[in-house]
This record gives C-alpha cells, structure tokens and sequence, in this order.
C-alpha cells in the first residue's frame, strides 16, 4: 500500500511539473510573438518612467489621436479580466468583451489572420506580467468619429475577418514570412498607403504612405530599385531588421529605430530572412 501511495505521489509530481513546463513554454512563445507583433512599442507610453504595455502612446492619425490601451494583466484598468476567447475576438474580430467594435487604429484587420494558438499564447505572456493600474485615455476625436458606430460602419465596408492560409505554391520560408509582415507583423499598416476613409489599398501593398502623419513619410519597401528596397542584398534587409544599420552604413531612428530595438531584432534569424524573401517576392511598386 506504502509503495501505491508513492507511486501516486510521483505520478502526481510528474504531471504537476510537466504541466509547470507546458505553461513556461507558452509564456516563452508568447513573449516572441509579443515581441514579432510589436505589442510594447505601441502600448507604452512616449514620456520618461512610463510602463511598458501600459498603454498612453498618442497615435496621431487624420481622423484624430488614438491612444493605446492598458494591455498588461490589472483586471480594473488593463485586460486582467480577460478569457482567451475575449482575447482572441478582440485580434480576429475587433470586438471589446462588451461587444464594442474597435477603431482600426488597432490593428485588427492585419491580427485577423493570427492563429488561435499564437494569440493565446500572447495572452498567456501577457498575463504572465506585473498588473499596472492605469486607466486609459480618451481618444481625441472629431464629433462625427467619437463614436463606436462609427468604426462599426467602416468594418462593414472595409474589413474582412479570416485567417491566414499558407499559399501550397510557395514554399515554407516564404509563408512564414508572409504570415510575419502580413498579419503578426503588421507592416502594411504603416507600409501600405490609404484611401480617403483610411482604409488599407491592397493593390498597392507596401509601397509607403507619404502622408502617414503631417510630420512622417513612411517608406517604399517593396523592391522598387528607385524608391524601395530593390538594390538591397538579403544581408542588407536582414541586417537592417537586426539592428537598424542602412546599407550606406547610416543606423535608422524614429519610429522605425523602436520597431527595430522592440520587435525585429528579437526574431530569430531564420524569421528575419523569411520576411525578407517575403518582401524581395512582392512587385516592386
């Protein structure tokens, strides 16, 4: 009998630390994919001291200033209250739990190709963390953008849900790549220029957005040998991934200096490559 109870002991201990093991494992794979989907560099705030994925960065749009959520785990002010299937409508759908759709401001028509095991393994990162109390901001708004009507009106017109599916005629480094800067990644959210309503033109993927901002141009990147990244080697992109230096030497800053210290320089180098065989496939713009 002694020796069924010790047996019951260490199969008990052995479960408990395989399942301790599993939980390591998907925190470690979220934190990754938080870091390829680029969650701190928006969701902290740009002032001295500030928390990271606490939220308050002011996204400047033309349709007025966005400012990102709290996203760390304080059930109060953050996302602590949360269930995966909250978590995952919010990425694939551009719900809240309460059922309010999000502005695009939130990426969610690029999250919406995420698969379920990648966003719950963010979340499981996410909630891994120190809960921060703070409450968000209210976005600056024009009256006739103020309301959650509003962003469910442009999702009626301009967004697609659905996930991402690999493409059999390409092979493997090519659909990670492609699943990285399409929908983790999110780079056509700055990358892509926009019509009048702010919605994303396909047809012309990639090839920057001279009016991003008042203050910004964001770049060509499609390998146009004139205006994008068409002289570039496959060293030169991945190494600009890895840590900002320009093939002429120079080192990038701004926005795309924190994508690079936040997000890319993160990745794997595998990952890095496959988003530039991602980008060296597209037609040059």
């Amino acid at each position: 009998m002694q020796g069924i109870k010790v047996a019951a002991c260490a199969a008990t201990l052995i479960f408990v630390g395989t399942a301790l093991a599993a939980e390591k494992s998907l925190v470690e794979t979220g934190e990754y994919l938080s870091n390829a989907g680029g969650c701190v560099t928006c969701h902290t705030a740009d002032e001295e001291g500030a928390s990271p994925l606490a939220g308050g960065l002011a996204l400047v749009s033309p349709f007025g200033t966005f400012y990102s959520p709290n996203i760390t785990p304080d059930r109060e002010t953050g996302i602590g209250a949360w269930s995966d299937d909250d978590f995952v409508n919010a990425l694939w759908e551009g719900l809240s739990p309460e059922g309010d759709h999000y502005f695009p401001a939130f990426p969610y028509p690029a999250y919406t190709g995420i698969s379920r095991a990648d966003a719950v393994a963010i979340k499981a990162y996410l909630f891994s963390l120190e809960p921060v109390r703070k409450t968000n901001l209210d976005h600056d708004l024009p009256i006739y953008m103020s309301s959650r009507f509003a962003a469910g009106i442009w999702k009626s017109r301009y967004f697609d849900a659905g996930r991402f599916e690999a493409d059999a005629d390409k092979d493997e480094a090519w659909n990670r790549g492609a699943y990285l800067v399409r929908h983790l990644g999110h780079c056509g959210e700055c990358h892509t220029p926009r019509g009048t309503l702010g919605a994303l033109q396909s047809d012309h993927e990639l090839a920057g957005n001279p009016e991003f901002t008042e203050e910004i141009s964001v770049p060509n990147i499609t390998p146009h040998t004139e205006n994008g990244i068409g002289r570039w080697s496959v060293s030169d992109i991945e190494y600009f991934l890895d840590i900002g230096m320009l093939p002429d030497g120079d080192f990038t800053g701004g926005e795309m200096g924190a994508v690079i210290e936040d997000n890319t320089s993160h990745l794997t180098r595998e990952d890095r490559l496959a988003i530039v065989a991602y980008l060296k496939s597209l037609p040059p713009q």
